[in-house]
């Protein structure tokens, strides 16, 4: 990655903002553009920057200047670790309810809501696995991404005193994105206790 020639403060100038964003600099009549073919300067200044994206998750701008962000990381997991009886969950939003966070990189799960909120458009990961027991009702689980269901999982097997509800999905979320479980059918009577869901940025858009 490289600059052209530049004189007085203007180079000066140049010199600031390269270095600033983590840009190597040249001195020279001539320049290689990705150490290929040279370009004559001729007097000009011209800053040639590295148009390959960045791979640890920073943000690449049009002039191809890679940006480290600090919300690059992004990745949750909570987990159910008692009982949960009916009368504790909402009987408006049937939201699924977790009490411990095991991972919280960016802190965008919320425990309390038992929701994530995306902090930046990309392509997400969401996997979940909710546990019925003793209950010979069929439960239907709903990942939502803000109010309209994406995917769902069943269990309804009679004949097991334990039974999970599980699924995953790759899905492309917009910032501010609300996405959390919700139990769409049934109930979970008696527990759900070892109940995890999870998700994590793949990578931004």
């Amino acid at each position: 990655m490289v600059a052209g020639a530049c004189s007085g403060s203007l180079a000066m100038l140049a010199l600031a903002f390269l270095l600033g964003c983590g840009i190597g600099l040249c001195l020279g009549q001539t320049a290689l553009q990705n150490d290929t073919e040279p370009i004559v300067l001729e007097g000009k200044c011209l800053v040639v920057c590295d148009s390959n994206p960045s791979s640890d998750g920073g943000v690449t701008s049009s002039l191809g200047i890679s940006v480290r962000s600090g919300s690059a990381k992004v990745a949750f997991s909570a987990v159910r670790g008692t009982n949960h009886e009916p009368s504790e969950m909402s009987n408006t939003s049937m939201t699924i309810y977790f009490d411990q966070v095991l991972v919280n990189i960016g802190n965008h799960f919320d425990l309390k809501a038992s929701l994530f909120t995306a902090p930046r458009r990309g392509i997400y990961s969401f996997s979940f696995h909710v546990v019925k027991v003793y209950n010979r009702q069929t439960i239907q689980v709903n990942l939502m991404q803000n109010e309209y269901p994406v995917i769902s999982a069943f269990a309804g097997d009679q004949d097991v005193t334990r039974e999970a509800a599980s699924n995953g999905v790759l899905l492309m979320v917009e910032r501010e994105d609300r996405v959390y479980l919700k139990l769409e059918r049934g109930n979970l009577m008696g527990g759900w206790k070892y109940s995890t869901f999870s998700g994590f940025l793949v990578f931004p858009l």
